[in-house]
């Protein structure tokens, strides 16, 4: 006899035997035990999944002439069945009979009634390919079939049949086996083989299946006639393109370092190798996946300890910013590598593209770092512990006066005093950016019962929205939301960069002193960032925070221009009270 593939082989023969889709399987015997059998299903579900398998056994059942365990396997009709020869249950392939015609005999033969079994059960796989003038000539057969005829409909596009088929069927949705079940079954078929394989390689091959036991089983296949003795990992890797985990570490390592010489390198050698550049990509965001999951979760059972091993060696303590960065940049290349003509350039200008994003943030910092240099005020940092803002207790609160540990500004006007802590283009039409580093000086230098306090009075702030000065700026805070709080600042989130713009704009035009006073009872500064910025500056704060690298806490001690303005305006007064024809000329 020639040999016959694991897949044939190996195809399960009744319902114990198959891998997942237990709900499906237990629905299917409970039909028959309670007698309840639809006329018509509809098997859905990615390759490999069982489809067809479940479609046959669940046949051999309903005609298996067994009292007790069905399907037996040792009565006429399941040896028929087993055999291909039961003139019951017929399997059409729909890629090949699609048309009106082929559904027109099908429609003739169905009113026979069957000549071994109790049913007559129609198999129609790949249903999808059917033309739509073959659905609809299908159409009155399935909803009022005769007694003794099931239909049973197998796809992988279920999309692609018209939904008065579906809505017409009991459907069933296969999903993806799990790893786990199929590393099992692959030992049990190896146990059986008796083929010598490395545990290692064994859960490679269940990777590559992705939920498909076919797939899984054909790749077992394909192993066993390239190697002569064990199978081992790196064999399956040589087969079928696949990058090493430490060779994806070592790759990060020189992302991390910025050596592009031997990142471009390390590429063009996996391509020349004819390694799957886009199984390296889903490979890369998985491990990195990972890095993240046991940065948080050092214990978790999540991650195998080989990787762990592997991410402790290069991922581990890195930069979460940059690796979320590289997450982003890979997700978006493998996306583009639809219709890339080359996924080699596409991969490579991907990762240039996060180590030139790194220099750049190196640049903004060496700049942020100029900028604090020279400030028109004196910075004195306290030595507050580094909580997060919301759980921040405010060690001055006690005190009744703000710290002396803040900065001191001299006569200039409150739309000077974060000006210098901002970073803005010099074109007409300038776009203000808070800096990151500055944002984390002002998180640890906000506490939780400021953030509580001016919270609940920031919502009402729409209550005096009927004076009419106060328009403009209502409408420019009508989206926000406090952040964070200190005694002489509040941080605002907003939805998109645009508001925060604009907010920082009139915050350097004219300031909110006069405003803010009036919303939440004391004058205070005014810091907007949009949604995105305050996601990423959490993250970076819990990063600093867990090595220790936060910044000191500041706070500002503001001397507000239209205070002075009005006391200016107090001595006019006074002068012409006394002297009424005096005349006060301006400079």
């Amino acid at each position: 006899m020639s040999y016959q593939a694991l897949y044939r082989k190996y195809r399960p023969q009744t319902f114990d035997d198959v891998v997942g889709q237990q709900a499906i399987v237990q629905t299917l015997k409970n039909a028959i035990i309670q007698d309840r059998i639809a006329h018509a299903y509809l098997f859905c579900g990615p390759r490999g999944t069982g489809k067809t398998s479940i479609a046959k056994i669940f046949a051999r059942m309903l005609n298996c002439t067994s009292d007790t365990d069905r399907p037996c396997g040792h009565c006429e009709n399941c040896k028929m069945a087993l055999s291909g020869s039961h003139p019951d249950i017929i399997e059409i392939d729909a890629a090949s009979n699609n048309g009106v015609d082929e559904v027109r005999n099908l429609i003739e033969r169905v009113k026979y009634a069957p000549m071994e079994g109790k049913y007559k059960v129609y198999i129609i796989d790949e249903v999808h390919m059917m033309t739509k003038g073959a659905f609809n000539a299908l159409l009155k057969t399935i909803e009022e079939p005769p007694k003794h005829v099931i239909f049973i409909f197998a796809t992988t596009e279920p999309n692609k049949v018209i939904p008065t088929i579906i809505s017409r069927c009991q459907r069933f949705d296969f999903t993806k086996v799990s790893k786990a079940d199929i590393h099992a079954r692959l030992d049990v078929v190896c146990a059986s083989e008796k083929i010598d394989i490395e545990p290692e390689a064994i859960d490679m091959i269940a990777t590559l299946a992705d939920g498909g036991m076919r797939d899984a089983l054909s790749i077992l296949d394909q192993c066993v006639a390239f190697c002569s003795s064990t199978i081992k990992e790196e064999d399956v890797r040589q087969i079928y393109g696949v990058v090493t985990i430490e060779d994806i570490g070592e790759i990060y390592a020189s992302l991390l370092n910025k050596q592009v010489e031997d990142v471009m390198e390390r590429l063009q050698e996996i391509s020349n190798q004819g390694m799957d550049l886009k199984r390296f990509t889903t490979d890369f965001i998985s491990l990195i996946k990972d890095s993240i999951i046991v940065e948080y979760a050092p214990n978790t059972t999540l991650v195998n300890i080989h990787r762990k091993e592997i991410i402790q060696k290069n991922l581990y303590n890195t930069s979460l910013v940059f690796r979320t960065n590289l997450l982003d940049t890979l997700m978006d290349t493998f996306n583009k590598f639809t219709y890339a003509s080359n996924i080699l350039d596409y991969l490579e200008a991907g990762l240039l593209k996060v180590i030139t994003q790194s220099y750049e943030d190196i640049s903004v910092q060496k700049e942020a770092k100029s900028d604090n240099q020279n400030h028109i005020f004196d910075a004195k940092k306290s030595d507050s512990s580094h909580e997060l803002p919301s759980e921040q207790a405010d060690k001055n609160e006690n005190k009744g006066e703000i710290s002396d540990k803040t900065v001191d500004l001299k006569n200039d006007s409150i739309s000077d005093v974060s000006r210098e802590t901002l970073k803005e283009s010099d074109t007409k039409n300038s776009k203000i950016i808070l800096e990151n580093e500055y944002l984390l000086q002002l998180l640890a230098g906000a506490n939780k019962k400021n953030k509580i306090e001016d919270s609940k009075k920031y919502e009402k702030r729409k209550e005096i929205i009927s004076d009419v000065n106060m328009m403009r700026v209502i409408t420019l805070l009508e989206n926000s939301t406090i952040f964070a709080s200190s005694d002489t600042y509040v941080l605002l989130c907003v939805p998109s960069d645009l508001e925060a713009n604009e907010i920082n704009i009139y915050e350097k035009e004219h300031g909110f002193e006069n405003e803010i006073e009036k919303i939440l009872g004391v004058p205070k500064k005014v810091f907007a960032m949009d949604q995105n910025q305050q996601k990423s500056l959490v993250q970076l704060y819990m990063e600093r925070r867990k090595n220790n690298s936060l910044p000191e806490p500041i706070h500002l001690d503001v001397r507000f221009k239209h205070k002075e303005e009005k006391e200016d305006n107090t001595i006019e007064k006074d002068l012409k009270s006394v002297f009424p024809d005096l005349i006060i000329k301006e400079d």
